[in-house]
């Protein structure tokens, strides 16, 4: 009975897991895909890259106080197979929260797409296409910049993943100097946002492979066409490959500054007693 009950439990988690996920990543997706669109569509009167920068950072704000309770906020695909790599995720959840992150993104794509159905058309006079004067397909995805080449873009994307996840851990790490619980989802915003803004001239910094492949995957089907993947040299498996890459450099990197130096665990809590004993 026992093991019936577990089982039970265990399938109804995988089963809940990918679906609030994607409720979730939609949740998060929508702010940013939708001001890409309002700045893109509106020529530069209906908002300016700040907007993006800051429609990015509030989604990942809400979206990761929504799912800290259900998956631990895993949200970036990059992250989440590092987790898995380091033995920290089972095969069941990576599954689970990678479909949740997938499906949450493609539907994000596609709720912008039918907001913005009108003056998209209007815009391109029904012509979709990925480059030119009425380009559009870089609301859904990210595309590099004209000067860049594709090793630097893969470096841009590589470098802006790293920042993330070290800043990511930073801001959770209970050994270190952690931030307050209920504060860690608003610096995990606003350290999108400083991305963003210091990272995102070069390649518009995707830094997770389930906020970029779904919407490209999305524009496929709706219009734009297999040019998606083709475009600038096969840039599509570069926000794939760089981001995860970049996550296992990046926790590598914390590991050997900052985690081989904390105190251990005895010592650690040893002193947490003894500040408890003094402000009694």
């Amino acid at each position: 009975f026992c093991r019936k009950n577990s089982k039970e439990a265990q399938s109804a988690t995988a089963t809940r897991t990918p679906l609030t996920l994607l409720s979730l990543f939609l949740f998060t997706q929508v702010f940013g895909l939708s001001s890409v669109a309002q700045v893109v569509l509106g020529k530069g009167t209906t908002g300016q890259y700040l907007s993006i920068n800051l429609a990015f950072g509030i989604g990942v704000t809400l979206g990761t106080y929504a799912a800290a309770g259900v998956s631990g906020a895993h949200l970036n695909a990059a992250i989440t197979i590092t987790q898995w790599v380091l033995g920290n995720l089972s095969w069941t959840k990576l599954a689970a929260y990678i479909t949740g992150q997938f499906l949450g993104s493609f539907m994000a794509a596609a709720t912008v797409f039918a907001l913005y159905y009108d003056a998209i058309y209007d815009y391109t006079n029904g012509n979709l296409t990925v480059s030119g004067p009425t380009a559009t397909a870089m609301i859904f995805s990210t595309y590099p910049a004209p000067s860049v080449s594709l090793q630097g873009a893969f470096f841009t994307e590589f470098t802006a993943t790293v920042m993330l996840i070290l800043g990511v851990l930073v801001i959770h790490d209970e050994k270190n100097n952690e931030a307050l619980k209920g504060a860690q989802p608003m610096l995990s915003g606003v350290l999108v946002l400083g991305i963003g803004l210091g990272m995102g001239l070069n390649t518009g910094y995707a830094i997770n492979p389930s906020r970029d492949l779904p919407p490209r995957i999305f524009t496929a089907m709706a219009g734009w066409g297999m040019e998606v993947f083709l475009a600038d040299h096969s840039w599509w498996w570069v926000p794939i490959a760089a981001p995860i890459l970049g996550c296992l450099a990046g926790v590598f990197i914390y590991k050997a500054v900052i985690t081989i130096h904390n105190e251990p665990d005895q010592e650690t809590e040893n002193k947490k007693e003894e500040a408890g004993t003094e402000t009694s």
